[in-house]
């Protein structure tokens, strides 16, 4: 399978999107979409590892797909937003590289 930067996987969401006269959602309803999507999650990981166990009813899915789900919408608002997710990443690595760089323990090299 081959590997994608960021901006390609922007891209694949917003030719996907751009497909559709409705285009992407407003921001507030892809909050809204995206707190829904992190809830489903949650309850896969709880089901996977803590001590609720799923229902015999309920589907079985996987954290990964769950995963992607966040992953897309959150592609969505950015994309919405006009928000570059590679240049979003070098500034959050900057500040825990930074403000953050003497916060954990380090382990020994």
């Amino acid at each position: 399978m081959e590997h994608k930067t960021m901006k390609v996987l922007q891209k694949d969401v917003d030719d996907y999107i751009g497909q559709f006269k409705e285009g992407y959602f407003s921001p507030l309803a892809m909050m809204a979409r995206i707190t829904e999507e992190v809830g489903e999650l949650a309850r896969e990981i709880n089901h996977t590892y803590g001590e609720k166990p799923k229902k015999t009813t309920e589907e079985e899915k996987k954290i990964e797909e769950e995963i992607g789900d966040v992953l897309f919408v959150l592609i969505c608002l950015a994309n919405s937003l006009n928000i570059d997710l590679e240049e979003a990443h070098d500034m959050v690595m900057n500040k825990f590289n930074t403000r953050d760089k003497n916060r954990w323990t380090r382990k020994e090299k």
